[in-house]
């Protein structure tokens, strides 16, 4: 009864389900994976997140890289901002507005400075426009902000390109612009949050950093290939049983008769 399993069209039936079979079990273990490393990554910056600040010089220095186990953690620097240095960059879009960031160079005491993303401010009137940008605090402050890591091209997907406008950038890439700065600058730069004394005008604050579902996407993808194989398997088990039943009654209907089946 079960002879047809070897005919050339269930023979590239069995092929198929178990060509499937590692195909899924592959698929569904690369999205457990991604799940494993997008939740391990937003635990983490949900810790760095919670953890009182630390002075910046305890995680950053000058010309270093910043690390991703130490991304949006709290830090503290004093210093003067210098306004003449001061950089926005492009194409920043908040509350589904488009702007800019607003980089003011933070000069410690050492000599040394660390870029602080003041916020965003909207776009001009054209894109090449200036915008308005509140000034700068005068005189000493202190200011708290996250740790963020220098952007590149790879880590964003934005495209640098030159010649913008003048003090315009695409990327905040502390390595390229401390080409462009009189003094040492922080590998890393701070995203602020408060600082001391407060601004009489600053522009708008940069939201929390959105962490998204921690991988929860992609353990419900991983589950979801893994119940393909039981889909797969049950769906090759079924068409066998019911291939073996039409043929069951087939036999017993022409038994019946006496007629002799035509296959």
């Amino acid at each position: 009864m079960y002879r047809f399993l070897l005919s050339p069209r269930w023979l590239a039936l069995h092929v198929l389900v178990l060509l499937l079979i590692p195909a899924f079990l592959f698929l569904g273990r690369w999205q457990f994976g991604r799940y494993e490393q997008r939740s391990s990554a937003s635990a983490l910056a949900t810790g760095n997140l919670a953890a009182a600040p630390v002075p910046l010089t305890s995680l950053d220095k000058p010309g270093s890289a910043v690390p991703g186990s130490v991304r949006f953690r709290g830090v503290t620097a004093a210093g003067r901002y210098d306004a003449a240095h001061e950089l926005l960059v492009r194409r920043r879009t908040q509350n589904s507005r488009p702007g800019f960031y607003v980089l003011t160079p933070l000069i410690t005491a050492d000599g040394t400075a660390v870029i602080v993303n003041r916020g965003w401010v909207k776009m001009g009137p054209t894109a090449d426009a200036p915008p308005e940008v509140p000034p700068p605090t005068a005189g000493d402050v202190t200011v708290t902000g996250r740790l963020r890591p220098a952007e590149t091209e790879d880590s964003t997907g934005i495209t640098n390109r030159s010649g913008l406008p003048t003090r315009q950038v695409l990327l905040i890439n502390t390595t390229d612009i401390a080409k462009g700065m009189p003094y040492k600058l922080f590998g890393g730069y701070v995203e602020l949050t408060e600082q001391r004394p407060s601004a009489a005008a600053a522009p708008e604050p940069v939201p929390d950093p959105d962490l998204g579902g921690g991988g929860g996407l992609n353990l419900a993808y991983s589950v979801q290939w893994w119940l393909f194989i039981g889909i797969a398997v049950g769906g090759w088990f079924t068409l066998i049983r019911r291939e073996a039943r039409d043929l069951e009654a087939e036999h017993e209907s022409t038994a019946g008769t006496g007629a002799i089946p035509a296959h």
